[in-house]
């Protein structure tokens, strides 16, 4: 397919639950720089990558995928990593390539991109675009430059801000990623850092709580107690702001960390919050496929040239594929779709589990307020239940 007939359009996709979405994950592995809080399938490398190396493995592994789940209409494709934009624009445009080969596309398909808002990969937002990219996601973390350092990250808040611009410049759809609740950060701060931010976001923000992950240079300073986090009372009240500031400024939670204007939700991420079929494509991906009425759950070798050398040699990189039982593929629906403000279906639950959800334990999480049941039978977590998601998930499901 020809770069002018890739129908990879730059303009916002209509997302709708009703409509059957299917998309496409693709792992680039690779960052410049290891991020102390990062746990991350991520790699730094020294020498050159061999991209055209990658692209060849990548589109193999598109067409073993393919051949598995034929006939699918992609309706989004998001490259993740690592950091996807240390790619050469045309390694871009070689895997929507091969995906428009093997695939359809839908004539409004969302393409993400994963970035970094240094100048030198700014400099590619033209080459992405051409490429078939039609929306970023840039990971600027902190809009203060000792909060950057601290997170490890390469680049300055001015080159954050100045790769905003460009990102506004070269596409109508973009988001950018935050981390709050960061050593001595007050509530008062970060709501200052958030009406700055949602300024220059115009539609989608990404916000997630600083977590300290085992196996990163975080988790050891933390547990040496020469890094501190706010406790639970501080995060919660970082959170509550969160929650406030965007509400009024009109980026709503659409999703427990994720804020959008009416219409402007991450379509891929919806894919995997609504229980939808996704390929999972590179080092590390994972994917939900459904093959002859089984959904499988399948995972790619983690290491970047273990993969390599997998798919060059069988066609795949994937070392797990597990068929979801009925009740697994139930608690998979329910986990997810419970992190949306929109809830779930709980027929569906019925549907997949053999059985529905408990109705006592129902009215008692309703009783204390932790979830709500709209008038079309939807059931959601309340604004008083996100803090607490993980247990309400865990009593509905017992």
């Amino acid at each position: 397919m020809s770069r002018a007939e890739r129908p990879f359009p730059n303009r916002p996709p209509q997302a709708g639950e009703g409509r059957l979405a299917f998309g496409v994950y693709v792992h680039w592995p690779f960052c410049l720089s290891k991020c102390p809080y990062c746990d991350f399938n991520s790699h730094v490398r020294h020498a050159p990558i061999d991209e055209p190396r990658f692209v060849r493995a990548f589109a193999r592994e598109i067409e073993t995928t393919a051949a598995r789940v034929p006939g699918r209409e992609v309706s989004s494709i998001f490259l993740g990593g690592g950091t996807p934009s240390l790619m050469q624009p045309q390694t871009v445009g070689a895997v929507l390539d091969a995906i428009g080969k093997h695939w359809s596309v839908a004539p409004d398909v969302e393409v993400t991109l994963e970035a970094n808002p240094t100048s030198v990969e700014a400099t590619r937002f033209r080459g992405y675009r051409s490429a078939g990219v039609n929306r970023v996601s840039l990971g600027v973390q902190a809009l203060d430059d000792a909060s950057l350092k601290a997170l490890g990250r390469l680049h300055t808040a001015r080159e954050a801000m100045d790769a905003v611009a460009i990102a506004r410049s070269a596409f109508d759809r973009y988001s950018f990623d935050l981390i709050y609740a960061r050593p001595d950060q007050t509530p008062q701060m970060w709501a200052a850092e958030l009406k700055r931010a949602i300024s220059e976001a115009a539609e989608h923000l990404s916000l997630y709580q600083l977590t300290i992950e085992e196996g990163t240079p975080f988790f050891g300073l933390h547990a040496a107690g020469k890094l501190q986090t706010p406790d639970e009372a501080a995060a919660r009240a970082l959170y509550d702001v969160t929650q406030e500031v965007c509400a009024r400024e009109g980026l709503p939670a659409y999703e427990i960390s994720n804020h959008a204007r009416a219409g402007a939700e991450c379509r891929h991420n919806l894919v995997y919050w609504r229980g939808q079929e996704y390929a999972g494509i590179g080092p590390g991906a994972h994917g939900r496929l459904d093959i002859d009425g089984v959904r499988h759950a399948t995972a790619t070798e983690r290491r970047p040239e273990a993969w390599l050398l997998n798919v060059e040699e069988r066609g795949h990189g994937v070392v797990t594929d597990d068929n979801l039982n009925s009740e697994e593929r139930a608690d998979e629906f329910l986990l997810m779709g419970l992190r949306l403000a929109e809830g779930i279906d709980p027929r569906r639950y019925a549907e997949l589990a053999g059985r529905k959800l408990d109705p006592h334990r129902v009215a008692a999480l309703r009783e204390e307020g932790a979830i709500a049941v709209d008038a079309d039978g939807r059931l959601r977590v309340t604004k008083s239940g996100f803090p607490v998601l993980d247990a309400v998930v865990a009593d509905l499901a017992a």
